[in-house]
C-alpha cells in the first residue's frame, strides 16, 4: 500500500510565458466618488445659506446665481472625474511594442515592431507647453502619457529607452 495515496498527482509545470513587461498609467486623482459628492455638500450649504439669506432681505437675484455656481462647481467636477477613468497600458514584448488606450470614447490599440521602434521625448514647442512622448516606427507615431507630469513623462521615457531600445536595438527584457 502507497502511504502518499491521499496526494494529488503532480501538476504538469506550464511553459514558461514570453517575457513581457507591461506598464499601467493611469492619472492622479485625489477624490473619490463619495469625496467629490462630500465637497460639492460642503460648498453648496453654505453658499445656498448666504444665497437664502440675501434673499429674505429682499436681494432674489443672489439665489440663481449661487444655484448657477454650484451647477458650475458640479460640472466641473464631473469632467475632472471623467478624465481619470482615462488610462494606458504599454506591453513590451520580444518582438512588439503594444499601447492601448482607455477613454470615454473606448479603447485604441497600436501595434509597433519592437526592433524597428524609437522612443523620442518632443521638447515643448513653448514655455509652459508639456512635452511629448511619442513611440514610432516605419512612419507611424503613438503619443504616451498625455496625463503625465513632466517628471513623470521624462522618467517613463527613460524606462520605455531601456525596455524597447533604438532603433536596429532589442535589449534585453
Amino acid at each position: 500500500m502507497n502511504a502518499r495515496a491521499d496526494l494529488p498527482p503532480p501538476r504538469p509545470t506550464p511553459d514558461p510565458a514570453p517575457a513581457e513587461r507591461v506598464l499601467e498609467l493611469v492619472p492622479h486623482r485625489s477624490l473619490t466618488p463619495k469625496t467629490a459628492r462630500i465637497f460639492i455638500v460642503s460648498v453648496a450649504v453654505p453658499t445656498f445659506a448666504v444665497a437664502l439669506m440675501f434673499t429674505a432681505q429682499g436681494f432674489w437675484p443672489v439665489l440663481p446665481f449661487a444655484g448657477l455656481e454650484i451647477g458650475l462647481l458640479t460640472w466641473a467636477l464631473r469632467a475632472s472625474m471623467r478624465s481619470g477613468l482615462e488610462r494606458e497600458t504599454i506591453t513590451v514584448t520580444e518582438d512588439s511594442v503594444i499601447i492601448r488606450h482607455w477613454d470615454r470614447r473606448g479603447v485604441q490599440s497600436s501595434v509597433f515592431p519592437r526592433h524597428w521602434s524609437r522612443v523620442t521625448l518632443h521638447a515643448p514647442p513653448a514655455a509652459l507647453h508639456p512635452s511629448r512622448l511619442v513611440l514610432e516606427s516605419r512612419g507611424h507615431a503613438c503619443e504616451v502619457g498625455r496625463f503625465l507630469t513632466e517628471d513623470e513623462r521624462r522618467s517613463l521615457a527613460v524606462r520605455l529607452k531601456q525596455l524597447v531600445g533604438n532603433m536596429n536595438e532589442t535589449p534585453a527584457l
